[in-house]
């Protein structure tokens, strides 16, 4: 049985996720109706897996977790509202450790849940078998530890997690992998239209390793980069530009037909596909309704499936990363198969080692490497 801890100020959510998960037969349930209680409960109840409300009066969700991180590590999945603020917050919340979110339901809570009732149930089991990074939060780990031995530990005025400080990022240049033009938004008339492209399949737990893996990429990176990240809608936005912030660079979300430009990186649009085509003889990015014969959107299987119709295999390197499932396996397979290259990020380092370990599994990696590795597996390969 896994033991799941539910936090949520609403008495009625608590009771409608206490049925669901009652009812999927393979749970321990105990709940908490604001974050003293959980912080509480991490201890009497000891949870394989929480779910989190992010919004909660008193100590919020995003202090909640601060404290999980720090005092007893476990999966938690934040289950947050379908708007860019809930957007921004969710990720803030995965930069402090959460594995998975889950929107929460519009509209008539108790006819919506049980519809996405499925999908949660999948989301948390899922989540239960994360693997929780010992070097995570390590400094704060040991601060806690200290203060508990003197006795400091025991302070109860809720604290808010501060937000990390903006990481300094190599200056955008111009030249053969022009930024943005600083006038309109427009390419820069030195702008090079991209020959290779990097192809990004991830899922669980992976703004985190989408931040380790493009800070550590130079600003002349001769390629151009697709993220097939499954996300929803209202979340992909925020994520690019969050990834903007961090990356030295230029990240947008794919919203309309693109040309694709070396040096740059494109992420999919949430609930659809992001697909590779040519418009006038030029390769472009652009996003596609999402594709019924794909479980997870934006398809990583779908975007490397077009890039193959368009683009040599010699030219394409295709990277799967944490995620629950197998999306992105089958393609890139064939990608290698057909001359190209291939990386799988390491079981060491995903959250979840499902869709990485799926390409490993069909023989599809040409490579096996950690997280923070990657960055520098691809520079090297891009410039040979």
């Amino acid at each position: 049985m896994t033991r799941l801890l539910i936090v949520d100020d609403s008495a009625l959510m608590r009771r409608l996720l206490t049925q669901i998960f009652s009812a999927a037969g393979d749970f321990e349930i105990a709940t908490a109706r604001d974050g003293n209680e959980a912080i509480g409960q991490l201890t009497a109840f000891a949870p394989d897996v929480v779910t989190l409300d992010v919004h909660m009066p008193g100590m919020d969700g995003l202090t909640v977790l601060d404290r999980i991180m720090v005092e007893r590590p476990c999966p938690v999945v934040m289950v947050s509202s379908l708007t860019e603020d809930g957007a921004e917050e969710t990720l803030e919340a995965m930069a402090l450790g959460a594995v998975d979110f889950f929107p929460k339901p519009r509209g008539a809570v108790s006819l919506a849940i049980a519809e996405v009732a499925p999908e949660l149930v999948e989301t948390v089991r899922g989540a239960a078998k994360a693997r929780i990074s010992r070097a995570l939060r390590l400094t704060d780990k040991v601060r806690f530890r200290a203060g508990a031995a003197e006795g400091l530990a025991r302070a109860k005025a809720p604290v808010r997690p501060r937000r990390a400080a903006p990481r300094p990022v190599a200056p955008r240049q111009t030249g053969p992998v022009a930024d943005r033009d600083e006038t309109d938004g427009s390419p820069s008339p030195d702008a090079v239209p991209a020959e290779r492209l990097i192809l990004i399949g991830i899922s669980t737990g992976g703004p985190p390793a989408l931040d380790v893996l493009l800070e550590a990429l130079p600003a002349q990176f001769p390629a151009a980069i697709l993220i097939a990240q499954h996300m929803p809608a209202s979340f992909t936005g925020p994520l690019a530009r969050r990834l903007d912030r961090l990356c030295a660079l230029p990240v947008s979300e794919v919203t309309a037909a693109t040309p694709l430009l070396a040096g740059h990186v494109y992420i999919g649009r949430g609930d659809a596909d992001l697909i590779v085509s040519k418009r006038g003889g030029a390769l472009v990015v652009l996003p596609a309704p999402s594709s019924p014969d794909h479980h997870w959107h934006p398809s990583a299987d779908r975007l490397v499936q077009s890039a193959m119709a368009h683009v040599e295999p010699q030219a394409l390197t295709g990277v799967l990363m944490t995620g629950m499932g197998a999306d992105g396996a089958k393609a890139m397979t064939a990608l290698r198969q057909a001359g190209g290259y291939t990386i799988a990020e390491a079981a060491e380092t995903a959250v979840i080692w499902g869709m990485p370990g799926a390409l490993v599994a069909a023989g599809g990696a040409a490579i096996i490497l950690p997280r923070e590795r990657i960055a520098a597996s691809l520079v090297k390969r891009v410039r040979q």
